[in-house]
């Protein structure tokens, strides 16, 4: 028997009904996207989003990969290994002068980087006394330089340091002595006295005050270098060609977790916790270290722009830099205006 006109009908509109499900199971299947990113409170959003469900809501299935520092985040994303880098701005720029093809399509934090002193140098400055002149006296007093533990050169935080030591605080050259560590090594040196002062972040700010009250802020972000552009995400040139939609959707969450940081601290901490806790912390210090002077969050990229050409200014003057990188190609402020169009 030969099938009737209406079985055959029949059977087209399910066969057409099955690859129309099917192509759009292919449309909404998540992006896989590998996230490299420094463990600081700066980097919150991103796990904020995450643990809200905002990345996967985006299209996002994301992998994440810790790094001590954005140098050692620029060699996965120059060999392909990561996609998307969450960490400081600058060693991005270094990234363009090799052509790595990066964009910043968003921020998270600004002026993240504070300059604590530990027991032995506290002292020096109290009463207002002129920075400099404390070192100098620390030096006269100890026989030595202050020791000051910071990350690897090219990244944010040596890049304050210095221009805290020697452009505001014109502190001697021979009282100030600067020790590149990791970030944890560098929280462990603080802490075990084997440092004297440190520029560091949030949580490490709350956790060493903690342990140790005698562990004083010297001075704030914006002391150290006025407007400093702290936490950025940078996206791959080629995974953000292929997935403009989903880089789209990645600042759309960004945004959310921002306002959510901003107006519920307390719910922020915990996908915070989570990432950062490692079991050394809890979620009370977390939404502490959310809610401090050294956590000022934004995810607007346009913010940083002129700050980043000064600290690129800076960075040349003291050789971490070759030149002076034009930041209209580094910064692709787009997705965020899609973002947060009304």
């Amino acid at each position: 028997m030969r099938p009737t006109l209406s079985v055959i009908r029949s059977f087209l509109t399910a066969a057409a009904g099955l690859l129309l499900a099917g192509a759009a199971s292919a449309q909404t299947a998540p992006v896989p996207v590998r996230i490299g990113v420094i463990p600081v409170i700066g980097a919150a959003p991103i796990f904020v989003a995450n643990g809200e469900g905002w990345l996967k809501e985006a299209g996002l299935n994301p992998t994440f990969t810790t790094f001590e520092s954005g140098p050692n985040m620029i060699q996965a994303l120059a060999s392909g290994t990561i996609d998307i880098y969450v960490a400081g701005i600058a060693p991005l720029a270094v990234a363009r002068t090799k052509n790595i093809d990066v964009r910043v399509v968003a921020a998270t934090a600004i002026e993240e980087m504070v300059f604590v002193a530990g027991p032995k140098l506290a002292p020096y400055f109290k009463d207002g006394a002129d920075k400099a002149e404390a070192f100098k006296a620390f030096h006269a007093k100890e026989g030595r330089a202050a020791r000051l533990a910071t990350q690897p050169p090219g990244s944010v935080p040596n890049t304050t340091l210095q221009h805290w030591l020697w452009q505001v605080v014109r502190t001697g050259k021979p009282d100030a002595e600067i020790v590149a560590m990791g970030i944890d090594a560098t929280q462990q040196a603080l802490l075990a006295g084997a440092v004297d002062g440190a520029s560091i972040r949030e949580p490490a700010l709350t956790i060493v005050q903690m342990r140790n009250p005698a562990m004083t802020l010297i001075a704030t972000g914006g002391e150290m270098f006025p407007d400093q552009p702290g936490t950025v995400v940078g996206v791959f040139g080629a995974f953000a060609d292929r997935n403009p939609q989903a880089v789209e959707g990645l600042v759309k969450a960004l945004v959310k977790a921002t306002d959510l940081i901003k107006s519920d601290p307390a719910r922020a901490a915990k996908p915070v916790e989570q990432a950062l806790g490692k079991g050394i912390t809890d979620v009370a210090t977390i939404q502490k270290a959310l809610s401090s002077p050294a956590a000022k969050f934004t995810a607007d990229p346009r913010v940083i722009i002129e700050a980043t050409k000064k600290l690129q200014a800076y960075q040349v003057s003291i050789g971490t830099l070759d030149r002076d990188i034009p930041v209209d190609g580094l910064f692709v402020p787009s997705f965020y205006e899609k973002a947060t169009a009304r």
